[in-house]
């Protein structure tokens, strides 16, 4: 059955608190990946779009800092509750333009959701402090202020989840922004967007612009001086260049970059546990998500047990369309990543590993690709050191704890590893040597706005979520007072 946009859905540029078009009146389109369908055309908005909402959220910086942390957190719980009360025509719509099927859609929102409640809670707790001067004479009072103008880049994997993660502390903070959606999924951000002004936003704090020309309008707003940080998440190499561009105006920057993320079961661990671990690590968002378990290494001796169960639960699984009835995993996002993941199986069957299940490309219209299981895949395979963006397992065998750690560290990415086992020693040893900046100790899924999500190496820098996420839109300034003791 073909499903129709929700009524009302956006698709201009929100500037200042109003929708409108580019100033072109230039349109891309948006294509559901289930059919290779147009769904429908968005604003593309130029260079002069683009600081026409950089300028907007100046003018409103001053006003917004200086609006009470009550009320920072009443919009963001008010529009906590409307994504609640939305869910279904939000989740369609995230499905309709990025493929995960309805289920995933709807747990996406409530994700989402929890990064404007956890934000909200935030916009109450910003505080600093008050010392005597060690040698006395003074006294020091350290406050907390906004960073002031953010530049958001979005990518396309979880469009509502990624713009609640940056707006919910950027809000609660007291910065106004810009964001920037990804051009593939460009829809769920802008009815996020038309949440946050139907609860009353103020004009100016948050604006919106799509475009299929991202260097093009960002790079300009970046080099203005007028933007104080930038928080990106996506690829590494668009976030070295983000990065390269910043330091002209030594800009604040978050960057949440790509993975590669080890999963290691070693030969003691809960053998259910580790096969539904693994098959959350790989399945979750078909595998579009850089937490994804990108090499996974089970110690030798419970190899094939732990290949068959997989490949078992893999081979189980129904593809479709997401809004489909019992469809459990969706299309890729477009022919580009679907041809990589091709790519990347290929290149492992050629160094010799085998497939379990999967493995070629599915026919018909949409950008499809099987659950995928692959045995004995070398560790000099592309999948060794490439994101492999879609729902392919590639098993590699492991003797030895220091054999497997070597292997899970030789990588230049750090965002996340999985470890599974029964010894508490050992976890925490693993946890402790693993080069990452999460681990995921005998579980699959680690994201929760409640913990700080972020990697060390060229995974990325900064923070986002827990108790230090708001940091990241917080300046501290210290100011000293002469007091006569």
């Amino acid at each position: 059955m073909a499903h129709q946009l929700p009524a009302g859905t956006p698709t201009g540029l929100f500037i200042d608190g109003q929708w409108g078009p580019a100033s072109n009146q230039a349109q891309f389109e948006v294509v559901n990946p289930a059919t290779g369908q147009v769904l429908t055309q968005v604003a593309d908005a130029d260079p002069s779009d683009g600081r026409r909402a950089l300028d907007a959220a100046v003018a409103a910086q001053p006003a917004f800092a200086a609006l009470a942390p009550k009320r920072r957190h009443e919009i963001l719980m008010d529009a906590f509750n409307l994504l609640h009360e939305r869910i279904d025509d939000l989740a369609l719509l995230m499905t309709l333009e990025m493929g995960k099927p309805l289920a995933e859609a709807k747990g996406e929102i409530t994700y989402a959701a929890e990064f404007f409640r956890h934000s909200a809670g935030d916009a109450l707790r910003i505080s600093g402090g008050y010392q005597r001067a060690p040698q006395g004479g003074a006294r020091f009072i350290i406050a907390k202020q906004p960073v002031g103008p953010c530049l958001l880049i979005t990518p396309w994997n979880f469009p509502m989840a990624m713009g609640t993660r940056k707006l919910g502390p950027a809000i609660a903070a007291g910065c106004t922004s810009v964001i920037k959606p990804a051009a593939q999924t460009p829809l769920s951000m802008l009815a996020l967007v038309d949440i946050l002004r139907e609860v009353g936003l103020p004009d100016g704090v948050v604006n919106t612009v799509t475009t299929s020309d991202s260097g093009g309008v960002m790079e300009p707003l970046i080099r203005s001086g007028l933007a104080r940080k930038l928080s990106f998440t996506g690829s590494t190499p668009v976030g070295k260049k983000l990065l390269e561009q910043c330091a002209d105006k030594v800009m604040r920057t978050s960057m949440e970059l790509g993975g590669n993320a080890p999963f290691i079961v070693f030969d003691d661990a809960d053998l259910d546990s580790a096969v539904e671990g693994a098959f959350l690590a790989k399945m979750r968002n078909m595998g579009e998500a850089c937490t994804a378990a990108n090499r996974i290494y089970v110690q030798r001796g419970i190899m094939t047990d732990f290949a068959t169960r997989l490949t078992e639960k893999m081979s189980g699984l129904t593809v479709g369309p997401g809004t489909d009835d019992g469809v459990n995993v969706g299309p890729l996002i477009d022919q580009a990543a679907r041809d990589k993941v091709s790519e990347l199986v290929s290149d492992a069957l050629e160094r010799g590993a085998t497939v379990l299940t999967g493995g070629q490309q599915s026919e018909g219209e949409g950008y499809f690709y099987p659950p995928t299981v692959l045995s004995d895949v070398p560790v000099d395979s592309r999948m060794g050191s490439e994101e492999i963006f879609g729902p392919v397992a590639p098993l590699t065998p492991f003797d030895t704890e220091e054999e497997v750690l070597a292997a899970a560290n030789n990588t230049p990415y750090g965002l996340v590893s999985y470890v599974y086992t029964t010894n508490l020693d050992r976890g925490l040893r693993m946890a402790e040597a693993l080069e990452s900046g999460m681990v995921g100790l005998n579980q699959g899924v680690v994201s929760n706005p409640a913990a700080p999500f972020g990697g060390i190496k060229e995974s990325g820098l900064g923070r986002e979520g827990g108790t230090v996420g708001i940091e990241e839109f917080l300046e501290t300034k210290y100011i000293g007072i002469a007091v006569a003791d």
